[in-house]
C-alpha cells in the first residue's frame, strides 16, 4: 500500500497548502531566501498585479502567490517566508519545509544576498538536499560590487551543479535571463547536478535503512532520503507532517498496492 502521485502530490497543494492552479498545466515555482534578500521584490517583479495574499492553513504566516506567463507558458509563484533554514526550528522554517518537501513545487528558486554568500548558500544547500530542480539567484550583485566583493560565477555554477543567476530585482536586471533559464527548465533543456552533502559511512547507512523502510509508504513522491535524515536528527515535526499527509491522503484516496 502506498500513496499516489494523485493523492499525495499535486493535489496536496490544495488540500494543505492552499494552492490553487489554474490549470494542470500551470507550473508551480517556490521562491525561498533569507531575510531582506529582495525575494518579495523580485516576486512582485515577476507577477506584478496578479497576486493575491492570505494566510497558510492554520498559520499566522503570510502566503503570497502570483502567476505570470512567459513564452506561452503560465507559472504559479509562491513567495515563501524567508528563513535561513528549514530544519524547522521555526513556524517560517515549518512552512517553507513542508511546502518545498511535500507540495512538490516543479521547480524552487533560492532567492540569495551576493554581499554575504556563505550564510545564505547554506539554505541553497538544504534545498538541494531535498529536489534537484533548484535555480540560484545572486541578487543584491550591485551591492556586492560597491563593496569590492567579487563572485566567479562559473566556479560558483559549477559546484553547486544548479544555473546561478545574478540580479539585481530592484532594477530588474538579470530578470531576463532568470526567465529563460525557467523556461529552459520546462523544456527539459538544464542539465541540473545539484551537489548533495555526502555524511560519515555510519550515518549513511542508517538512512539507507530508513529508506527502505519509507518507500513502501510513501512511495518515491517524496524525498525519502532527506526525510531519513531528518529523523535520524530526532525531527518529531516531520513525524507529525507525515502522518497529515498519510491521514489526508487516505480521505481524498489512496491505492492499494
Amino acid at each position: 500500500m502506498g500513496l499516489t502521485s494523485q493523492s499525495s502530490g499535486l493535489s496536496l497543494l490544495k488540500a494543505k497548502f492552499n494552492i490553487q492552479r489554474k490549470s494542470e498545466s500551470q507550473i508551480v515555482i517556490a521562491l525561498a531566501g533569507n531575510p531582506n534578500t529582495g525575494k518579495s521584490t523580485l516576486f512582485n517583479h515577476l507577477t506584478g498585479l496578479n497576486q493575491h495574499t492570505g494566510n497558510w492553513p492554520g498559520k499566522t504566516v503570510a502566503n503570497a502567490q502570483g502567476t505570470f506567463t512567459y513564452k506561452d507558458k503560465e507559472f504559479l509563484l509562491v513567495d515563501l517566508p524567508g528563513t535561513y533554514s528549514i530544519l524547522a526550528s521555526s513556524v517560517e522554517e515549518e512552512v517553507a519545509r513542508d511546502f518545498i518537501c511535500f507540495g512538490n513545487p516543479n521547480l524552487t528558486i533560492v532567492i540569495t544576498d551576493a554581499t554575504c554568500l556563505e550564510r545564505n548558500l547554506n539554505l541553497a544547500l538544504q534545498v538541494m538536499e531535498i529536489t534537484d530542480n533548484v535555480i540560484v539567484c545572486l541578487n543584491l550583485m550591485d551591492e556586492a560590487e560597491r563593496k569590492g566583493i567579487y563572485i566567479d560565477l562559473k566556479k560558483l555554477q559549477e559546484f553547486l551543479g544548479v544555473p546561478v543567476i545574478p540580479t539585481v530585482a530592484k532594477d530588474g536586471k538579470g530578470v531576463d535571463e532568470l526567465l529563460e533559464v525557467i523556461h529552459q527548465f520546462t523544456e527539459n533543456k538544464l542539465e541540473l547536478k545539484p551537489y548533495k552533502v555526502k555524511y560519515e559511512e555510519s550515518i549513511e547507512t542508517l538512512v539507507t535503512q530508513i529508506e527502505e523502510k519509507l518507500t513502501p509508504i510513501i512511495s518515491d513522491i517524496f524525498n525519502t532520503r532527506w526525510i531519513g535524515l531528518r529523523l535520524l536528527d530526532g525531527d518529531e515535526k516531520i513525524l507529525s507532517t507525515i502522518n497529515s499527509i498519510i491521514n489526508d491522503s487516505y480521505e481524498g484516496g489512496i491505492d492499494d498496492e
